[in-house]
């Protein structure tokens, strides 16, 4: 019986395939628990609509990310830190603290998303790469610098 997936499954494949099973695992099994449904003529014209849907939205995605990243291009980030003397941080700026930074530009940028190998505990300037949509990377001048007060 052919059917078409509805949830990724580690041994027959992932969302959206059309793969060939027992009659009796497509009806005992995986149609019932809302894994697969039939691969009728119907069923088939729906999933080629979800997929162009959802190819419209991933372009629309990647768009909007590729924008992002050109305006982020120009964002120079000034953090102020407490420093022990002219080199180290007393703590560390995380991606949590270069996300509420760029909040305060006007950029919403899940901290997740800020790739740092590790915790910057050095005052100076570094550049640091961001992850949006898809491929899409952006990359953002952060100055960590003595706070004086």
């Amino acid at each position: 019986m052919k059917i078409i997936l509805k949830k990724d499954h580690d041994k027959l494949g992932k969302t959206g395939e059309v793969v060939n099973v027992k009659d009796g695992f497509a009806m005992n099994y995986l149609i019932p628990n809302g894994v697969a449904m039939k691969a009728t003529d119907s069923n088939m014209k729906v999933l080629d609509e979800i997929k162009k849907q959802q190819a419209k939205k991933f372009e629309k995605e990647i768009a909007e990310a590729q924008k992002l990243a050109g305006d982020l291009s120009g964002v120079q980030l000034e953090i102020r830190a407490k420093a022990a003397d002219d080199i180290k941080l007393f703590g560390s700026v995380t991606s949590g603290t270069i996300s509420e930074a760029l909040i305060h530009k006007g950029f919403t940028i899940d901290k997740r998303n800020i790739l740092l190998e590790e915790p910057i505990k050095e005052l100076g300037s570094r550049t640091v790469e961001i992850k949006l949509a898809g491929n899409v990377m952006a990359q953002v001048n952060v100055s960590v610098v003595k706070d004086e007060a």
